[in-house]
């Protein structure tokens, strides 16, 4: 059900499923004080504090199924000190394909 908003990617230690479900996207939304629209098009605007590209990535992690615990960790370590193009390009990817939604595999 939540194919069409799950990014997959490399992150860390391996390959992750990342998703804006609807109760972490209302989460995201109460930490950053911002709509999903707003966010969305803040990022487009690279007008964004930093952390807000840690808690999508996170908030994706857990909605992809992850421990909240372990999307915790995986973020302090490799996404704290990185380089901000890094970060947000997952970032960027995670809120695009909630926005956008993902094309089906296979489709022609």
């Amino acid at each position: 059900m939540t194919d069409l908003i799950t990014h997959r990617a490399f992150f860390g230690d391996g390959e992750h499923a990342f998703t804006l479900t609807d109760p972490m996207l209302m989460e995201l939304e109460k930490l950053t004080g911002l709509g999903a629209g707003a966010l969305f098009f803040q990022m487009l605007a690279l007008g964004y504090p930093a952390e807000y590209l840690r808690e999508i990535i996170r908030l994706g992690l857990i909605g992809g199924g992850m421990a909240p615990e372990q999307a915790k960790r995986l973020c302090d370590t490799y996404a704290v000190n990185r380089p901000l193009a890094e970060v947000l390009g997952l970032a960027w990817e995670i809120m695009s394909a909630r926005w956008n939604g993902k094309a089906e595999q296979g489709a022609a």
